[in-house]
This record gives structure tokens, sequence and C-alpha cells, in this order.
């Protein structure tokens, strides 16, 4: 029996999962951080450690993966690449290939060779790659370079929320009162000089807080439409610079803040930015665990994957079943 490995190796979690080639879930194990940006030796101890558990679950050594597919956040330029591909030619994996979180986001969301797909997690990145195989990537390495959002983000954006409000320079804020309990603050005036006396960075938690009052909250809804107009700029210049504007492909939505959090706040704003720009673009938010994704590109190496593999492994690794059109 053959076995195929994925990684989904992200900044708060790695997830590895192991198939065999009927697509049988045979191990999953999951660590800690996977993106090496955030410390190349932990990123490897995490990586490692899952997937010596996976392969210990599945009962199976090394030699029996044919192949495997790591796909990290961080792994963005070539000097990403330089660190990455010793680190992961450590874990003794035989074949295998590295792609950034994006790309197997995109082929866990579509069963099409080509699309976008935004990611709004922790932060925010987009990737595409048209008909004739070209790729982009746009995003992903904070707000200096020209990105917003994310949860990491967001949180600050509930954070500053709160504090405007206080002083007067915004309206008054239902955010202000969950912010509060979740921070353990007894007042916006304690929270004000507690997170600056200490440099306390602000808890991505905080971002949650948008879709719990954003039904009766302006600022919220503001801050969320943000989010989805700046998702659906990203995709746009991606569209553009692929000349995808007249293809009929999907635009995969992918990350906890997208695929976990009320899509009505933030999806109509993505939408609208790209909706005359490409008429064929079909919203769809990724209803599988991303590391499928992985498996996928693992099992078939540029073709399609048997239509009975793809049903078991869309059954085992499905999170929600949702759809934009």
């Amino acid at each position: 029996m053959n076995y195929y490995l994925g990684v989904d190796g992200g900044g708060s979690k790695t997830l590895v999962v192991i198939c065999d080639e009927t697509g049988r879930i045979a191990g999953r194990a999951t660590c800690g951080c996977g993106n090496h940006q955030l410390g190349v030796e932990l990123a490897q101890r995490n990586i490692q450690a899952a997937v010596d558990e996976a392969l210990q679950q599945a009962g199976i050594g090394k030699k029996q993966v044919v192949r495997s597919v790591f796909g990290l956040a961080g792994a963005d330029r070539e000097a990403d690449f330089r660190i990455l591909r010793p680190m992961i030619a450590a874990l003794d994996m035989g074949e295998h290939e590295i792609v950034c979180d994006t790309v197997i986001g995109l082929r866990a969301g579509t069963r099409s060779a080509h699309g976008v797909v935004v990611i709004c997690g922790s932060g925010t990145n987009c990737y595409g790659i048209n008909r004739q195989g070209e790729e982009l990537q746009v995003g992903g390495f904070g707000y200096a370079f020209g990105d917003f959002g994310g949860g990491s983000d967001l949180a600050v954006e509930v954070f500053r929320s709160v504090i405007r409000a206080w002083e007067g320079r915004e309206p008054s804020t239902l955010l202000s009162a969950p912010a509060l309990s979740m921070l353990a603050m007894g007042s916006e005036e304690e929270m004000f000089h507690h997170y600056l006396d200490h440099g306390r960075r602000i808890p991505r938690d905080l971002a949650r807080l948008l879709f719990e009052v954003a039904e009766q909250d302006e600022t919220a809804q503001a801050i969320l439409a943000r989010q989805g107009q700046e998702l659906g700029k990203a995709a746009g210049a991606v569209i553009r610079k692929l000349g995808m504007e007249s293809d009929h492909f999907d635009l995969v939505m992918a990350g906890s803040i997208l695929a976990r959090g009320d899509s009505r706040y933030i999806l109509p704003h993505l939408d609208a930015q790209i909706r005359e720009l490409a008429p064929g673009c079909e919203l769809a938010v990724l209803t599988l665990e991303p590391v499928a994704g992985a498996l996928f590109m693992a099992m078939s190496q540029g073709e399609g994957v048997d239509e009975e593999v793809y049903s078991r492994i869309h059954n085992q690794l499905s999170v929600k079943a949702a759809s934009v059109s």
C-alpha cells in the first residue's frame, strides 16, 4: 500500500495528515507554529513532531510514504525557500514539494487547475494561477508592505476603536464592553495605561468580537467592510495581472476569519470589488481543511484525483459546507 503525506504549517498550528492510495486517512497529528518566519528552530521542531506522530499513528515508516507536500505559511520568496529546503530535507521524507500555504488552500477549494484564493487567518494573502500555469502572489507580508487585516490586524482595530470611542474621537461602540471583559480590564482608562505601561501585545482573539456585535454596531461593520474591500483589491490585482478577467474560475476564500466568521459583513464587499472585473468568477468558502490540498497535490502530481478518492478525503477532512454565489 502506498501512502501520501500532507502538511499545513501555519503561524499558530501545524497539521499533518497521512492517507493511503484509496484516500483513507491513516494518521493525523497537530502541533504548534510551522512558520519559519516566527522562528526556524520552532517551526522545524513542530513540523518534525507532527510528522513523527502522524507516522506513528498510521503505523508506517518514512519509506512507505511515496510523496509529501508541505504547504507552509511564510514560503513566499526565494529567501524563504533557501531556509526551508534544507529544513524539510532534514526530515528525510523522500520525494517532496514545498509550496506556500495559499497553494494548498486553492487546491483544496476547487477541482479546477486554475483559480484564485484569498486567505484571511492570522494575516492575509492572495494567490492565483491561470490556464497557462502562470502564478502570482499578492500580499502576505504585513501592513507595512501593503496588507490589511487578518486576525492580528483586526484585533488592533478593535482595541484602537475602543480607545478612540473612549477619548471621544469616534462614537461609542458595542465593542467596548466585551473587549474590556476579554482583557480583564475594569475600564478603558485602565486598559489604556496598562497596555502602554507594560508593552503588552494585543491578543488576536479580540478579532472575533467584531462578528459578535456587528449586527448592531456600525464601527464593527465598517472594520469588516474594509477587510472585504482589501481582500477584493488583492484578488482583483491577481486577476488583472494574470489576465483572468474573461475566465470562469473559483475564488476560494480560506482562513479562520473567512471560513468561520459571519460572511455577511465581509463577502459582499469582496464581491463588489471583483464582480465587474471578472463576471465569470464564483466565490466559494473553503469547506475542507487546507491540508487536503496538500494531499491532492501529493497524490496527483499535476493530474486530477480519482473521484472516489476525492470524495473519501472530502468526507474525512470537511470543515463546513458553505458557498456564496
